[in-house]
């Protein structure tokens, strides 16, 4: 198991080899990352002034919350951890992969100005690769794996019928193993992993592996893209 961990301080050269364990992402013939299609099926929109959160785990956490932290209409975004007990929800115990525990983020949101399958959209085009199994780029094992931890029945919902339409769609090159699960808890992770790669930008693993998913969110969502 490539621990991150360890991955922080390796030389940059090493870093770039790490990070190019990734595969069967959908691009176009001439190699440019592609945006996925909005899901046919998505949460009815509102004006009430109350947010929603959305519960995602796409690898580490560090990545899919500087992604979301970079979307219009997303409150806040905190990284943690979401399947397994609380008294296991700390990141030395986590990064064995035997909690049951996947690293995690809450996406707080206005649903007045983004959807909940907005939201998943840009999770599935840009915050990782769903076809990845019990690991995410150069990180594996369970705590690593994608699920969507739902907080009720209109997500799953809309959650399930967005996976059925990509892999109706063959959006990916293999199949998607993303889970949806329901949401028993969140818990926040540790005060050093928050706001981790905007705190920490030149960082090899942030620059070789989160950096670029901020980047295509930019190129492929200009309208909720947000500096």
């Amino acid at each position: 198991m490539i621990r991150r961990s360890a991955l922080k301080a390796l030389p940059l050269a090493a870093a770039v080899l790490v990070a190019g364990l990734t595969a069967c992402r959908p691009v176009s013939a001439t190699g440019d990352v592609v945006k996925l299609p909005a899901p046919a099926l998505d949460a009815p929109g509102t004006t009430t002034a109350h947010d929603q959160v959305a519960i995602l785990a796409g690898g580490c956490f560090w990545g899919v919350e500087d992604v979301f932290e970079h979307v219009k209409g997303v409150r806040r975004v905190v990284a943690g951890y979401s399947g397994g007990r609380a008294g296991t929800a700390h990141y030395n115990e986590v990064s064995y992969g035997n909690t049951g525990h996947a690293e995690s983020v809450r996406v707080q949101f206005d649903p007045a100005q983004i959807s909940y399958g907005q939201l998943l959209q840009v999770f599935f085009s840009v915050a990782l690769n769903p076809t990845e199994w019990n690991r995410q780029g150069p990180d594996t094992g369970t705590q690593y794996r994608s699920v969507i931890f739902y907080a009720n029945p209109g997500q799953e919902k809309v959650a399930s019928a967005y996976i059925a339409q990509l892999t109706a769609a063959k959006a990916f090159s293999a199949p998607i193993v993303t889970q949806v699960k329901p949401l028993k808890a969140f818990y926040s992770a540790e005060a050093y992993h928050q706001d981790f790669a905007r705190l920490h930008p030149n960082n090899p693993y942030i620059v070789y592996n989160d950096a670029p998913k901020v980047g295509h969110l930019k190129q492929l969502f200009p309208a909720i893209y947000r500096p």
